[in-house]
């Protein structure tokens, strides 16, 4: 038990769909782009890494004629909010379909919108989604937290799970120093936390009640985000170099830019499974290219809850997005 309260338990799991069945195992995932997992508060239960999806309603924004840095900030900050875990990105993707008007979703999910006519005919994408976790197993009562290093950050942290009925908040139990000490071998130090073995709190006092909130296996679960802006436009946030990324490429489509030939703009998902399933579908259903360009910005503390990425970099690359638009 973990605070008097019974909850919900998850297990490790690959980011691939075949993974899901397998959740006895641990998977870890290369990944080539800055991802962070996140969890959010309720019953309890032991998580499982993967690729997921969340959101956070985007209010469409009045396209604007020349880009503005206010913007660019908004929308950073916006996407950083969101969570797009790998699969399941379909919040997010809804909140771009409402965001830009006139825009299309595909049979796997990414969102593309067409600028201009004629040729060359060329595209530019940004990914969506990001690592994170999944309900490996809902229990009757709490466990106890025990033992690799880039899962440590959950520990003692608020999550979000997201269920049937919505995002649930939920804190990363913390093992009791006065019930584990003296548990090791002299000299041998504690056993390192692990996500094998988080439990969420909920909240919940059953597994029913857990269930009733709509958190079933292979639910999502994130660190819940709460990007901040500080110093000289520094924005912290897990994955936040991609979502910055990403919201320059949105300001520059609504700086309404005099494209030359065609530019297909594509938000993708799915792009941290090997075959890259959502860039792959977009050139298949609306290619060839004459020439393709992925948005990327530097970030620091990378993979950690407080990436950091500085939005004048973003500034940036608005302006080399739109003169690559523009043929200049």
């Amino acid at each position: 038990m973990i605070g008097g309260k019974r909850g919900v338990r998850s297990r490790h799991i690959g980011s691939h769909p075949e993974g899901w069945a397998r959740y006895d195992t641990v998977q870890k995932h290369t990944r080539e782009y800055t991802l962070q997992r996140r969890v959010a508060p309720g019953p309890s239960f032991r998580m499982g890494k993967t690729a997921a999806a969340f959101l956070l309603l985007l209010s469409a924004l009045p396209p604007v004629r020349l880009f503005a840095q206010g913007d660019l900030d908004r929308l950073a900050l916006r996407f950083a909010s969101m969570t797009a875990v790998t699969g399941l990105e379909q919040a997010m993707v809804d909140s771009l379909r409402a965001l830009f008007p006139g825009s299309t979703r595909d049979h796997v999910g990414n969102v593309t919108l067409t600028l201009g006519q004629g040729s060359p005919k060329r595209l530019f994408t940004c990914p969506l989604d990001e690592v994170g976790y999944v309900v490996g197993n809902i229990l009757p009562d709490a466990g106890r937290t025990a033992s690799p290093l880039f899962d440590q950050q959950l520990e003692g942290h608020r999550v979000s799970v997201f269920g049937a009925r919505g995002a649930v908040p939920g804190v990363v139990a913390v093992k009791s120093t006065h019930l584990t000490r003296g548990r090791s071998a002299p000299g041998t130090p504690d056993p390192v936390f692990t996500v094998d073995n988080a439990y969420v709190d909920v909240g919940a006092t059953s597994a029913a009640e857990a269930q009733g909130l709509g958190i079933a296996v292979l639910a999502p679960v994130s660190l819940a985000k709460r990007p901040q802006l500080y110093g000289e436009r520094l924005l912290a946030a897990p994955v936040a170099g991609r979502r910055a990324a990403c919201a320059a490429l949105a300001a520059a489509v609504q700086a309404k830019p005099k494209v030359k030939g065609t530019v297909v703009v594509a938000f993708t998902v799915q792009s941290l499974y090997t075959s890259n399933a959502g860039l792959a579908s977009v050139k298949a259903l609306l290619g060839p290219f004459d020439d393709i360009k992925t948005a990327a910005l530097p970030a620091r503390y990378a993979d950690t809850a407080v990436e950091t990425v500085a939005l004048a970099d973003a500034d940036r690359l608005v302006r080399e997005i739109l003169q690559w638009m523009e043929g200049r």
